[in-house]
């Protein structure tokens, strides 16, 4: 298990200091969902934001994954300064450095398993056998090898939430940024996916933040970041990590 994420043995792959996300600027409703945030997140980290429904989570989920821009404040992603890059840059950043999984999956309907694998690497130029080879091998990763010829349609909750980390692992991001990725499960298939989230942390060495509004989820986590209102209020190891910490 990696060592605490405050650690100077690991840099700073997430960056954030003094986010500040408004929206309706200028109008009588303008509205402030983010206060200020400042976020640290080390690499190999496994991280949890958990917050009650309005809290800001989507919104700095949308922040960290470069889907939408600050209003002010500065964001570093991986030594890259997001927020003076351009729209073309940043879409070739999240599909580098970033994996998404989802909630809803988000997976193409009339694509089988193996092409939505695929399709985050046609996007970064990688073509025929290469490209066909790398997602049957993130597939076999996932439990999922037998199951590559399949539609969405055919496949449960559980196995098309594998098949979204698989896509999400296409082209070797330094981060998952996973939103309520267990969501839509049940109890013993969203242990299947955190299991496996789990795998890629302690294997492959993946910086994973889970975005999620479950307390025993976070608390597997090694850092539990609690938001409130649009603000950080509070900071703290997670349960299972202490325990592992104790057991060292």
């Amino acid at each position: 298990m990696a060592s605490n994420g405050n650690s100077p043995e690991r840099r700073r792959i997430i960056d954030l200091k003094g986010i500040v996300k408004k929206f309706y600027i200028g109008t009588p409703n303008e509205l402030t969902v983010l206060k200020g945030i400042d976020l640290e997140v080390y690499e190999g980290e496994f991280v949890a934001i958990v917050g009650a429904s309005g809290s800001g989570k989507s919104t700095l989920m949308n922040i960290i994954g470069s889907l939408d821009r600050p209003t002010s404040g500065s964001y570093y992603l991986d030594d890259v300064n997001i927020t003076a890059a351009k729209d073309a840059e940043l879409s070739g950043i999240r599909n580098k450095k970033i994996g998404f999984v989802f909630q809803t999956y988000n997976l193409i309907a009339k694509t089988n398993a193996l092409k939505n694998v695929e399709m985050p690497l046609l996007y970064a130029g990688v073509y025929g056998k290469k490209r066909t080879e790398r997602a049957k091998e993130l597939l076999e990763l996932v439990g999922m090898g037998d199951r590559m010829r399949h539609l969405p349609e055919e496949l449960s909750g559980g196995q098309k939430q594998r098949v979204a980390i698989a896509r999400a692992m296409a082209c070797g991001p330094a981060i998952i940024l996973a939103d309520e990725p267990t969501g839509a499960l049940d109890s013993v298939t969203g242990r299947m996916v955190m299991d496996l989230f789990h795998k890629l942390h302690e294997e492959q060495g993946k910086t994973i933040v889970l975005i999620t509004h479950s307390p025993e989820l976070a608390e597997e986590t090694e850092r539990v970041i609690t938001l409130k209102d649009g603000e950080i209020i509070g900071e703290r190891p997670g349960k299972a990590f202490r325990e592992k910490e104790v057991a060292m």
